[in-house]
């Protein structure tokens, strides 16, 4: 039994500006429900989610998003409307080389727009990958539980994509910096009601630890590195209205 995995939610303390901001720079439609505002992913690409909660902090962010470019204008143009929407340059140490850009969103997640004519976001989509602080155990895990294939295991480093495609989720693998609070980024999952306790079970067969019951009766563990995730029976995209792009 494999869990969905629904969108990775962020905390933010606007979650429907955050929402608003991904919805014009993806072109998705946001829709809203007890759990925050969810942008629904499709043909592979991750869904996202914003609750709630503590602003993005650099630092102390152990995940960021990476949007393709098809080509250099095709670049500026994502640049450009992500600094209309709200979204800011954001210095990260990067050198004057390097062909990449940093920006950061309205929530102050951070997020780099990656030149065009990288092969290994290929055919990935516009939100080509996730990429997050980890070791190769926890990939390994997330391999197992989502039955992602792995299609990088190297140096440490791995990354898994769904059989359909689409975003790549990575570990850049140790150093690992110390957890010091709960994460601000988390993993939503989702399975089919009646089966969330087999699923539970397996996830902790499989390394995951389990921490509580969040407030709307999801199921709250760590995988292998510590990072809270949570798992409910009924996937919240379904119900809820949706807001239109400003």
């Amino acid at each position: 039994m494999h869990s969905r995995l629904v969108a990775v939610a962020f905390e933010a303390y606007d979650p429907v500006r955050a929402a608003q901001f991904w919805a014009g720079l993806l072109s998705r439609e946001v829709i809203t429900d007890a759990a925050g505002a969810l942008l629904p992913g499709e043909d592979g690409q991750l869904g996202l989610r914003f609750v709630p909660g503590r602003a993005g902090q650099l630092g102390a962010n152990r995940m960021h998003l990476h949007l393709t470019s098809a080509d250099l204008d095709d670049q500026k143009r994502t640049v450009a409307t992500a600094l209309k929407l709200g979204g800011r340059h954001l210095d990260v140490g990067q050198r004057p080389e390097d062909e990449h850009v940093v920006l950061a969103d309205p929530a102050g997640y951070e997020f780099c727009v990656i030149e065009p004519g990288n092969a290994y976001l290929a055919g990935c989509g516009l939100l080509g990958e996730l990429a997050c602080d980890g070791t190769r155990h926890v990939g390994l895990f997330w391999n197992k539980a989502l039955g992602w294939p792995l299609v990088w295991d190297q140096d440490e480093e791995t990354a898994i994509q769904s059989p359909r495609g689409g975003t790549k989720i990575a570990w850049a693998g140790p150093p690992v910096a110390p957890k010091k609070e709960p994460n601000r980024q988390r993993f939503e999952l989702v399975v089919a009601a009646g089966d969330q306790q087999a699923a539970v079970d397996e996830l902790i067969s499989l390394g995951a630890t389990p921490i509580g019951i969040g407030k709307d009766g999801a199921v709250v563990l760590a995988d292998p590195d510590g990072n809270e995730f949570s798992i409910r029976e009924t996937d919240p995209s379904v119900v809820g209205s949706p807001i239109a792009p400003q």
